[in-house]
């Protein structure tokens, strides 16, 4: 991994990392630029809420202890926090997802906005892509939940969990159209905001 921090984003995909396209590439069907951060921040607010519904409601334990002894208005107080806290894992969460990178990869933030991403033009097989997709998800958001899960009483790491699961929208997205539509043996890329597959014989 050769990793490079570019600073805020100006918004403008075309000044992002391309690769030339080869011939046969296929982009990924996926919404357009202008409808992918509603899919994707539509997406996040679902995984969130129904995660997060178990942990407030549904949970036991050490929740309800909580609230027995110091009310709901601590709680909402401990819940807001650890959801602003939350938030403090957008750079661990994109560096993780750039440890899965061999070659360049290309860091973006634009804090204000909540936006934060790599990007990198190399060649991925279709395992290691969804890998990369998945990573920092597994890390930060499904192994905490699964503590919560064999752990009830640890209804915070539930809900850091919940949060974190659901930062993965966008993930998730490029997860699953990658599963789905790229076929046996192909490759994948990323070329600027985009992905895209490719049947070709090159290294990665």
């Amino acid at each position: 991994m050769k990793f490079h921090y570019m600073g805020k984003f100006d918004g403008n995909p075309e000044n992002l990392p391309t690769r030339e396209h080869e011939e046969g590439y296929v982009p990924f069907k996926e919404p357009s630029a202008e409808k992918l951060p509603i899919v994707v921040n539509l997406l996040a607010l679902a995984i969130t809420v129904i995660l997060m519904i178990p942990v407030v409601i549904l949970g036991k334990g050490g929740r309800a202890a909580f609230l027995d002894s110091y009310g709901i208005i601590p709680f909402m107080l401990i819940f807001v926090g650890i959801c602003l806290v939350g938030t403090s894992v957008v750079l661990p969460h994109e560096f993780l997802h750039a440890t899965c990178f061999k070659g360049d990869v290309y860091m973006y933030t634009n804090l204000k906005q909540g936006l934060c991403f790599v990007v990198g033009p190399e060649l991925f097989s279709k395992a290691r892509f969804v890998i990369m997709c998945m990573l920092p998800n597994i890390v930060f958001g499904i192994i905490p939940y699964i503590i919560w899960i064999i752990f009830p009483d640890l209804w915070y790491i539930g809900l850091w969990g919940a949060m974190a699961v659901g930062m993965g929208g966008g993930d998730y997205m490029n997860a699953f159209n990658a599963l789905v539509q790229v076929p046996k043996g192909a490759k994948t890329y990323m070329n600027g905001m985009n992905s895209f597959w490719v049947k070709t014989d090159k290294e990665i």
